[in-house]
């Protein structure tokens, strides 16, 4: 029966007893776990700053924007087709059941003043359905409303960044700024969004009923044209039917034949995050598997170290099985030896590398996250680099005949 308590002990000695052979064969180890802790890190936060990204644009959107137009049979770019109208949101909002919230666009850019400040930034003609498409809560004031979209109000709900540039000292809500040489009267202010996943302020931007865009900032070349139909589904189940419900009334409202080319794009963001998300797993995989090879290649040092030590220790190894050892116990002393080490080395690495990230965290655009899972593979993938480096050297040690290890100078 293998004594394991006192092959332990013995494992343990041996490697208190090399101390710097210990330490040197351990920091590969280190040195492999701390970069897959790291790297794995690094994958993981860039995931969840474009799952936030696009998140912040709303949930079950779909985006309708112009397609190509063909004319004297040349077919322009997308976006080449002005042919959205107020009439195709209208008609969406009536025919297709799988459509909840909708909200007509159309937009630009604009110098907005307050007093001695200005700014240029992105003013958006819009129904009130945006920001709750948008799931864009207020800090301040109130939405626009169904009275302000009928009327044509001049009036406007800022983002954050508009706010700070134009109001870094007063409360916005029920002063009066200039969008084009035309009043308006701020009734509400925007909490905070961030980035957008290309990397735009989405803050720096102001929203303003569609009709008074249409009528008095921007004008219209074709009645009610409008530059994208912003939509929500009812569900994520639905999201599909919604596509297909938005093509076909389109399609039906601009006269297109079953052979016909589409004049517009329908965009499913939640396909977009699908999409990001196989990307950035696809990266995080990459960047982990890099990683490893430093895991391996400590691992092939623990190897070169064990097969050192059983060398160096053939007189011990004759002794101990001259007196009764047998070869398991031999085997599982090296064995305890490579895994003590390997364990050792990736609690270090472990701790080193969730340091690595939180410095990263430090300088990066997102924050690297460490993961209980890139945790447990990394410690579970330096015990089987234990197992599997210790082996052949306990293997060999154990095949040792006494009397030829005893003879060993």
């Amino acid at each position: 029966m293998i004594n394991i308590p006192s092959t332990m002990k013995v494992s343990l000695n041996a490697l208190r007893a090399n101390k710097m052979r210990s330490a040197l064969t351990v920091l590969g180890i280190i040195i492999g776990v701390a970069a897959v802790i790291t790297m794995l890190a690094v994958g993981s936060g860039a995931s969840k700053k474009i799952t936030d990204q696009i998140s912040s644009m709303g949930s079950n959107v779909i985006i309708v924007t112009p397609g190509s137009r063909t004319q004297s049979g040349v077919r322009t770019g997308a976006g080449g087709s002005s042919a959205l109208t107020i009439f195709d949101a209208d008609a969406i909002r009536k025919r297709c059941t799988a459509v909840g919230k909708i909200a007509p666009v159309l937009n630009g850019s604009a110098q907005v003043v307050y007093q001695d400040q200005n700014w240029l930034t992105s003013v958006v003609g819009t129904t009130q359905d945006m920001l709750e498409i948008k799931d864009w809560k207020l800090v301040s004031g109130r939405n626009l409303t169904n009275q302000d979209i009928r009327s044509a109000t001049k009036v406007c709900v800022l983002g954050s960044t508009v706010v700070d540039n134009l109001f870094p000292n007063e409360e916005p809500v029920g002063r009066v700024i200039r969008i084009k040489k035309v009043l308006f009267k701020v009734v509400g202010v925007l909490e905070t969004k961030g980035q957008s996943m290309m990397g735009q302020d989405q803050d720096d931007t102001l929203f303003i009923p569609i009709t008074t865009a249409q009528k008095k900032i921007f004008g219209t070349t074709i009645p009610g044209m409008i530059r994208n139909i912003t939509l929500q589904a009812r569900s994520v189940d639905s999201m599909q039917a919604a596509e297909d419900q938005v093509t076909d009334v389109i399609r039906q409202k601009h006269n297109i034949g079953p052979k016909g080319y589409d004049d517009f794009t329908v965009r499913n963001l939640t396909q977009i995050l699908k999409e990001a998300q196989s990307a950035t797993r696809v990266m995080t995989i990459l960047l982990g598997a890099i990683a490893s090879i430093s895991l391996l290649v400590g691992g092939i040092g623990i190897m070169n170290i064990m097969l050192v030590s059983v060398t160096e220790r053939t007189r011990e190894i004759g002794i101990r099985m001259a007196v009764g050892a047998r070869s398991w116990d031999i085997r599982l002393q090296f064995i305890i030896e490579a895994v003590t080490l390997s364990m050792l080395g990736g609690a270090i690495g472990i701790l080193l590398g969730s340091l690595g990230a939180y410095i990263i965290s430090k300088f990066a655009d997102w924050p690297p996250v460490v993961t209980p899972m890139s945790v447990l593979i990394s410690f579970g993938f330096s015990f089987f680099v234990g197992i599997f480096f210790g082996y052949y050297p306990a293997y060999k040690a154990s095949l040792l005949h006494p009397i030829d290890a005893l003879r060993y100078e």
